[in-house]
Formats: C-alpha cells, sequence, structure tokens
C-alpha cells in the first residue's frame, strides 16, 4: 500500500466523483478507477460503492477513509518539522494570537526581526478553545496566545502576565464623570458583550454572579474592534480588557476600572510539547516568556491586591 493511493482514495471520497477527483489530481479517469481498484484488491474488500450518479464509502471502506486521514495528516506534519529542522535563522512562523495582545506583541516582534531578518512572521487571529486546540494539533500555528487555559496532555500552557478587565463607554453615559464604579453600579445597563464561547465572555459573567449582580445583555459580537465601535455609538457599555487600548487618550470613549477583585483574565502562552521547535522560533517563544517573569513577579506581589 502507497501513500499515493490513500491520496487518490480520499480525493475520491471528498469530491464523491471519480471524474471530479481525476480533474483535481490532473489524472485521466481510467488511471485513477484503477488505482482505488488495486487498492481495493490490496485490503481484500470494496472500498467504494459506484452508482451512475455518485460514488459513497462502503461501512468498510469508511473505516479505512478514517485511517487514511490521519496517516495522510501525519505525514503532511512530518514533512512539515523535516524542512522546520533545517531552519537556522530563515523561514516562517505562525502565531495564534487573541485582540488585546496587539499593543505588546509588537515590540517583541521588532526586536525579534533585527536578530532574524529572513523570517517571515504569520499573525492568525484564534479565539475559542477549540479553535486553540485545533490551530496547535493541525500545525496551523506555531504557538498561540490565548485566554484560554487550556488542560490537555500534549499541549503546554504557561501563564504570561494578568490583563485587568475595564468599563468601556460613551463619554455622555450617565457614569462617565463619577469617579469611581461598581458592578452593582452597571446593574440594568444595556451591555454589549462577546459570543458564547469565548472565554472572555466567561470571565464576566462570573465576576457579576459572585457579586449577584445582573447584567443586562442586549448585543453580542465577537471582536473587541466592534463592540468599541458600537459603544462610539452609545448605544451600550461593555467589558473588555484594558490592555486592549493603547496608551494614548481617547476622547471618544471612557475607560474605567472597577473594584471587583474578578473582573480579571489571564493570557497565556501556547504550544505543542512534543513538536519540534527549529532554534529560531525557539528563540521567539523565549521572548514571549518573558512575560511569565512580569507574571510572577505580579503574583508574588499580591496580584490586585487579593
Amino acid at each position: 500500500m502507497e501513500l499515493k493511493q490513500l491520496q487518490y482514495f480520499v480525493m475520491v471520497v471528498q469530491q464523491s466523483s471519480f471524474s471530479e477527483a481525476a480533474k483535481k489530481l490532473h489524472l485521466t479517469q481510467p488511471s485513477l478507477s484503477k488505482t482505488i481498484k488495486n487498492l481495493e484488491f490490496e485490503v481484500g474488500f470494496q472500498l467504494l460503492e459506484r452508482t451512475t450518479k455518485r460514488v459513497q464509502l462502503t461501512e468498510s471502506g469508511n473505516v479505512v477513509y478514517e485511517r487514511a486521514l490521519k496517516i495522510l495528516h501525519e505525514t503532511d506534519i512530518l514533512q512539515q518539522e523535516i524542512k522546520e529542522v533545517k531552519w537556522i535563522g530563515s523561514g516562517s512562523v505562525k502565531i495564534g494570537m487573541i485582540e488585546s495582545v496587539k499593543n505588546w506583541i509588537p515590540s517583541i516582534l521588532h526586536a525579534y526581526r533585527q536578530e532574524f531578518p529572513s523570517m517571515h512572521v504569520k499573525l492568525i487571529e484564534v479565539l475559542g478553545r477549540g479553535d486553540v486546540e485545533r490551530a496547535l494539533r493541525q500545525y496551523a500555528v506555531h504557538v498561540c496566545l490565548t485566554n484560554q487555559f487550556i488542560e490537555a496532555s500534549d499541549i503546554a500552557t504557561i501563564p504570561l502576565y494578568q490583563e485587568q478587565l475595564a468599563v468601556v463607554m460613551h463619554p455622555e453615559h450617565r457614569l462617565a464623570s463619577k469617579e469611581s464604579i461598581t458592578l452593582a453600579d452597571l446593574e440594568d445597563e444595556a451591555f454589549i458583550v462577546t459570543s458564547v464561547g469565548l472565554q472572555t465572555r466567561q470571565d464576566i459573567f462570573a465576576a457579576f454572579a459572585e457579586e449577584g449582580v445582573r447584567m443586562n445583555i442586549c448585543y453580542e459580537v465577537e471582536r473587541f474592534e466592534t463592540i468599541v465601535e458600537l459603544v462610539r455609538m452609545n448605544i451600550g457599555i461593555s467589558i473588555i480588557p484594558q490592555e486592549y487600548f493603547a496608551h494614548e487618550p481617547d476622547p471618544t470613549l471612557v475607560i474605567k476600572t472597577t473594584n471587583s477583585k474578578t473582573l480579571t483574565r489571564t493570557v497565556y502562552l501556547t504550544y505543542l510539547k512534543k513538536r519540534y521547535m527549529p532554534p529560531a522560533i525557539e528563540m521567539l517563544v523565549g521572548r514571549m516568556q518573558m512575560q511569565h517573569d512580569s507574571y510572577v513577579k505580579w503574583k508574588e506581589g499580591g496580584g490586585l491586591g487579593e
């Protein structure tokens, strides 16, 4: 059995057609059909049901198909790692990230480029926990900066630093001029929150539940960028990481922290434990882990006064 046979078999299944699969593979249909028949002969049973309209898996063929997908995926990973082993200071590094790291990651990348000017860096937004795990395991990213705590035996999850979650409102909001606010002050306010499945939403809900304050959720969106624009239109308030905002004042927004000790979130560095990392990428990971030292000092100093 050859990898080529499995690749052809998988393509036929995915296209549900020999003719369409042959086009994708740049083969003649008779040549493709012969390869699949040879594969069926080798395994000793029929893999595909062939009709005039479509091609579909037999029950036994489904078992081979699922296994073939895994084999081909592992082969792709092996080929990627073989390429990466050869890297010294050139190649490509892919970093999964959340929105709020935008204000500190550029300084790390700037210093990194001075040492490895030939490295190509690709930043990919990865939000939900499932997305983080898939991106790492499918080699879509080398590392991921996330606020999701990933508890998995094959993934390292290192806390980098703590983010304060801040209340964002329009300058004309009734609370904008108030010197200090509590979660109780926000009860019944029209809230804009992130979508279901995102960790920030869960962190905020947990803080409100702990203090017994009801949230009036009026809008749900996926990105902080959209939340900020809605707040600028004065249709509601929101709570997002203070780190998301640049350090320069923004006259179109009022950003306030509260006295809540639980209205925070942790940013983690995650990566596959057994994945080979070229020296150039290890260096970048090391620079990111320096943020971990700041986090440890923050915890040792009592965090937010806990």
